[in-house]
């Protein structure tokens, strides 16, 4: 075990000596006349480079400003052109300065190698950075870039191997399982490339299935949930195997886990498997207005936990899926969007009960939102104390627009058309008669 951990020392330093030769050689080389020469000419490159941003800058900036009706991927490649302007203009000056030495001068390559290195090397950083916008998420996308301009650099100056054998060295070992750096940035970039690959086919497969009309919307939550979980666990399982991860192993540890999970989070799987179920039958889609308890308001969105209610009065409401199974919920629109609503209202005993009937009809059929496929009915209910109670039923097909204002409607247009018709809506009256004791 010593002699393993003195060689792996002794080859660790022979790494680190490997790549400091290299640095010190590389280093060794600047100091000649021509090198020296060539290191003046970038850094008058880069000043050139930084005073032409300066000042042209902000004029692009303006021109930028005033560009209307352009689609938005144009905007974004003018806005990433002006971020790195400086950096373009240093490309295009180093290539002509190489072109002109090489083309113009005849010069030998070692005048201009190491502006072709520079050149070279700026170049795919640029390519980097252009490539890198096509990633959303911005801490990702800085990463990425990162990560790819420190390889090209190493590619470009011939340090690739040598940094790959260092990193290979500083290694942590459990039994017979080794892990080391350079395994695990195998690992993120192998991840981050599936991730961002399962990302955009995801983005788009979900957009097709939003597209399609022929598919409900609980079976597009549920394909595009389906999809993601597919997508993202290859994902994940793919960056496992690429730092040797024994995949058996994690299926057994993933069963011990799977049952103590069972156990202590009751709740949440019955949650899971109360969303798919939802989804599958189809009761509960997005859009549907519903009512649960006191809760009425229409399906926002559906989640693997939760279902989003949003009421009349902007409250969004997150129902547990379980509750939505287990308990008895009014959905207004599962198989039609038809709901019919039913007002109360009474007139006096001196009023037509037949007059009052049909006015209420028309009443009801005279507001926007009431069908007329559909015509309002009204009937007598009984006979109350002081007037004849009527119910007035009429549909609407649009609940997600509100229930209490269609019937406030109704009832205003009930108020006009009865003070039209000299129909009088009674209300209890009460006499009271004060006796005063007779004097003795």
């Amino acid at each position: 075990m010593e002699n393993s951990t003195v060689q792996e020392a002794q080859s660790l330093g022979d790494q680190i000596q490997v790549l400091i030769d290299k640095l010190f050689a590389f280093s060794s080389s600047l100091l000649l006349p021509s090198r020296l020469t060539q290191m003046g000419i970038m850094i008058a490159l880069l000043v050139v480079a930084y005073l032409f941003k300066l000042y042209f800058g902000p004029k692009i900036h303006e021109r930028m400003r005033g560009l209307t009706g352009r689609p938005k991927w144009q905007l974004r490649i003018f806005v990433l052109l002006h971020k790195r302007m400086w950096l373009i203009v240093f490309v295009v000056l180093i290539w002509v300065v190489i072109a002109l030495e090489s083309e113009v001068l005849n010069l030998f390559p070692s005048r201009y190698y190491l502006l072709s290195i520079v050149g070279t090397i700026s170049f795919a950083w640029l390519m980097v950075v252009v490539v890198a916008r096509f990633i959303h998420n911005s801490f990702l996308r800085r990463i990425v870039t990162w990560g790819a301009w420190a390889y090209v650099t190493l590619y470009f100056l011939g340090l690739v191997t040598a940094t790959e054998q260092l990193l290979d060295q500083l290694a942590i070992e459990f039994g017979d399982f080794r892990l080391s750096i350079l395994m695990i940035i195998k690992a993120l970039v192998v991840t981050a490339i599936f991730f961002s690959l399962a990302r955009l086919i995801a983005r788009g497969t979900t957009k097709r299935i939003r597209n399609n009309a022929e598919i409900s919307p609980s079976m597009q939550v549920l394909m595009v949930k389906f999809i993601q979980v597919i997508l993202y666990g290859f994902a994940f399982f793919v960056g496992l195997k690429a730092i040797g991860f024994d995949l058996t192993g994690l299926a057994v540890l993933s069963g011990a886990i799977g049952i103590g999970l069972g156990f202590g989070l009751q709740k949440v799987v019955s949650n899971l498997v109360s969303g798919v179920i939802i989804l599958m039958d189809k009761s509960i889609k997005p859009g549907d207005v519903i009512s649960l308890g006191e809760t009425f308001g229409w399906i926002n969105t559906l989640g693997a936990r939760y279902a989003s209610v949003v009421t009349r009065d902007g409250k969004e409401y997150l129902i547990p899926n379980e509750d939505l199974i287990t308990n008895q919920v009014v959905n207004w629109s599962h198989t039609n969007d038809f709901v019919r609503l039913d007002i109360f209202f009474g007139t006096a005993y001196g009023d037509d009960p037949h007059k009052v009937r049909a006015l209420a009809r028309a009443a009801a059929a005279s507001v926007d939102r009431v069908l007329t496929m559909r015509p309002p009915v009204c009937h007598i209910v009984g006979f109350g104390d002081s007037s004849v109670d009527y119910i007035l039923r009429f549909w609407i097909t649009d609940p997600t627009d509100g229930l209490t204002n269609i019937r406030g409607n109704v009832y205003l247009a009930l108020w006009d058309i009865f003070k039209e018709n000299h129909i009088s809506i009674p209300f209890p009256q009460r006499e009271v008669k004060v006796l005063r004791d007779k004097p003795e």
